[in-house]
């Protein structure tokens, strides 16, 4: 299933990605640091959620609370959720 998020607290506008049960495929972001950004969809591409959070999920972007990438874990953490509530 596709799903697009707006990221908050970070330069992207959008995130988007596909959620293949429990795998990520297809991570995309609009604005923000294209070469940075375009390495974590690659590096994150066919991992699953858990993989994803275990490494994402609380990194900081200089003195802000979070990072493109841990908006990145949690948008995937909040989806793989709500499609096990289904």
């Amino acid at each position: 299933m596709k799903y697009e998020v707006t990221p908050q607290g970070v330069c992207p506008a959008r995130l988007e990605f596909e959620l293949d049960g429990n795998v990520v495929h297809n991570v995309q972001f609009l604005g923000g640091c294209n070469g940075n950004l375009q390495a974590i969809s690659k590096l994150v591409d066919g991992l699953t959620v858990d993989q994803i959070k275990n490494k994402l999920l609380g990194i900081h972007c200089g003195f802000k609370d979070t990072s493109c990438s841990d908006q990145l874990a949690r948008a995937i953490v909040a989806a793989a959720e709500q499609e096990q509530q289904k």
